[in-house]
């Protein structure tokens, strides 16, 4: 029996986003394990059975030359995007020539690099776009750092200007850029450069951003709530609405669980505060947190991303658990970045709550049987394969299955997801 090449993998992912701050697409780093040389025609054979139409496009990032060389060999026309290290073609002329034959077999390639280091013209031609990388100092008189919590003094100004004593780098029109610190040079490639996509998000430098608004549900998710709610829409749905923002989750909960309500038990899971709140009392709650809901379009990365992340912890907890611990699962990833979201420790968050303990262990303390399935969720989304591999052997998860779980739950997303409302 020929061995599935998801057995020879380690496979992570990164969101991209496009010009809305919705997802755009999905880049899926590709490393080779140790002693094993997967069957990369397999691979790509396993990844279109799995892909959904309605799933967002798929950028394939090999982590080795071996994977990409054979990628470039074997891939057929109408496979997934391939990403060619700048580097890589640079050094090796045997990649260029795969690089050759691949654009003539039709093959969408992209270029990853250095924005300071763009391949020339003749190169250039091969490639369907670029994933450009900036240095600290930026480019178009923005640096790519984090900002500061204080104001600059003068002297770190003089110096900060030393950064741009050569003329600065110009950003790209149309490309792709990844591994941004910065919201606004974040915002200026999606804006002003109409950026194809941006290759994760500036998490903390739009943290620090927002940092003074009080948090508030987003509006979006508010009004899909309500819409369900007057389409007579199952509680299933409802539910999954609900759960798709962290904020309101959090809110919803808090508010079902408030003396003005006075439910005799505490609740513990969105499905029982829907049922205990009645749909009557959950539109008028809903209608009163509309006048300061968040409109913030910079923020839905971030909210996203965290619910890509429990979405995923969803999937990994063991098969044949029961639908009430899989749905406390996700409620347990969803709210372990809270205190991105709210600006304070989580856990003065989650004792407001009367979450099962489980919930607060992984979360806090790292431990108990949750902790694994969230750390692992939380792994799988970087580049670096040695958290995955390590936590793979400590938990005994098989790389097929895990890397099956990880393309399953990629595969439901849906290009443009969340969907704005007008």
């Amino acid at each position: 029996m020929t061995q599935s090449a998801l057995s020879s993998l380690t496979l992570g992912y990164r969101p991209l986003w496009g010009r809305t701050r919705r997802l755009a697409g999905i880049q899926l780093y590709v490393h080779e394990d140790s002693g094993s040389s997967a069957d990369m025609a397999h691979f790509l054979r396993t990844v279109d059975e799995i892909w959904s139409r309605q799933a967002p496009p798929l950028l394939i990032s090999p982590q080795s030359r071996q994977v990409l060389c054979n990628l470039l060999e074997h891939a057929p026309q109408g496979s997934p995007w391939i990403e060619v290290r700048g580097d890589w073609l640079q050094q090796d002329e045997g990649i260029y020539e795969l690089v050759q034959k691949a654009k003539a077999r039709g093959l969408m390639l992209v270029w990853g690099g250095s924005l300071a280091d763009v391949p020339d013209a003749d190169a250039a031609r091969c490639f369907a776009s670029s994933l450009l990388s900036l240095p600290p100092e930026g480019a178009a008189g923005l640096p790519n750092a984090v900002r500061s919590s204080q104001p600059a003094k003068d002297a770190d100004k003089e110096a900060a200007s030393g950064f741009f004593a050569s003329p600065p780098l110009n950003l790209l029109d149309g490309q792709m850029y990844q591994s941004l610190q910065s919201l606004e040079l974040a915002r200026s490639c999606l804006d002003e450069h109409e950026a194809a996509a941006v290759a994760g998000w500036p998490v903390a430098d739009t943290m620090q951003a927002f940092r003074l608004q009080q948090p508030q549900p987003s509006r979006d998710a508010l009004f899909r709530l309500m819409k369900a709610i007057d389409k007579e829409q199952s509680l299933d749905v409802m539910e999954e609405i609900l759960g798709s923002d962290p904020v309101l989750a959090y809110r919803f909960l808090l508010y079902t669980n408030s003396a003005a309500l006075g439910l005799r038990r505490g609740v513990d899971s969105l499905r029982r505060g829907l049922v205990m709140l009645g749909l009557g009392t959950l539109e008028r709650w809903l209608a009163d947190q509309l006048p300061h809901a968040c409109t913030e379009q910079d923020l839905v990365p971030l909210r996203t991303q965290v619910v890509l992340r429990a979405r995923l912890a969803e999937q990994l907890i063991e098969a044949g658990v029961s639908l009430d611990l899989q749905r406390e699962m996700y409620l347990c990833s969803l709210f372990s970045q809270l205190d991105l979201l709210l600006h304070e420790p989580v856990a003065t968050i989650l004792r407001r709550t009367p979450l099962n303990e489980r919930i607060f262990d992984a979360i806090v303390t790292r431990s108990g049987p949750y902790a694994a399935v969230l750390q692992m969720s939380q792994a799988l989304e970087s580049r670096d394969p040695a958290p995955i591999r390590q936590l793979r052997e400590q938990e005994e998860w098989e790389a097929e299955d895990l890397n099956r779980m990880l393309l399953r739950m990629l595969s439901e997303l849906k290009l443009g997801m969340p969907q704005a409302q007008a």
